[in-house]
């Protein structure tokens, strides 16, 4: 975090401020959820949001849930669509495009799919993009942040991105968060539990849920802050200009 104190959504001013189009580029189904009140609050605002998610994250489904790949694919983008209906997004805006895979399961980082993510970014043409830090443990993270880092560059006008501290992140500064409390943190919870390989697979494996890893990551932040919020999303804003 810097020594200058970070932004507040609804509060302060910034590139944030006045979104028209406000594009989620998510590496997997169940990464839009994790700054669910952040995309609320600019959808309040009136900004369109838009949904595109790069894989199917049926690496991260228990044979147990599901059999085959593709019935793991099908389950997770199932479960992106529920929660998309809970929070209130049409299904028309949300679109999964199931990048080509390494033998791990992870997105490559070739011209092919750099390429077709460059053509989501150039079709949506975006405000603001909100995607993963590239300080992440979670290769599809590192590399949806690179190629989109690359297209950025090449842009005469590039959106301002909104990078995203999540469970797996690794180090980043703090210029944006988005303050909630106990009601918005049970709605946003209601959205993760929608996941429900990714929250059965947590139970199992670490004790907890997706619903409280990443509320713990929100109670964090709040703590950085001085307590000022029982929750936060916080956010690396990077700017292009």
């Amino acid at each position: 975090m810097s020594d200058q104190r970070p932004g507040v959504l609804g509060r302060d001013d910034g590139p944030w401020e006045g979104v028209e189009r406000c594009l989620m580029l998510a590496p997997h189904p169940d990464d839009f959820e994790v700054v669910a009140v952040t995309m609320r609050r600019l959808a309040a605002k009136d900004a369109k949001l838009f949904l595109e998610v790069l894989t199917s994250g049926a690496s991260g489904v228990e044979d147990g849930f599901a059999g085959t790949w593709d019935e793991k694919a099908d389950a997770r983008e199932g479960e992106q669509r529920e929660s998309g209906k809970v929070f209130g997004l049409d299904d028309g805006v949300i679109r999964f495009h199931r990048l080509v895979e390494d033998e791990e399961g992870h997105m490559l980082e070739d011209d092919y799919n750099e390429g077709l993510v460059g053509a989501i970014l150039d079709r949506v043409r975006p405000d603001v993009v909100v995607l993963p830090h590239g300080s992440d443990t979670n290769a599809d993270h590192r590399r949806t942040f690179r190629m989109f880092d690359r297209w950025a560059q090449e842009q005469k006008n590039p959106p301002e991105a909104l990078l995203v501290r999540d469970p797996k992140t690794t180090g980043m500064r703090l210029d944006l968060v988005t303050l909630f409390g106990a009601e918005e943190a049970e709605w946003k919870a209601e959205l993760l539990r929608c996941h429900a390989s990714q929250q059965e697979r947590g139970l199992r494996t670490r004790g907890h849920g997706l619903d409280e890893r990443v509320l713990q990551v929100n109670r964090e932040i709040a703590a950085e802050l001085g307590g000022v919020a029982k929750f936060a999303e916080g956010f690396e804003v990077k700017s292009y200009a």
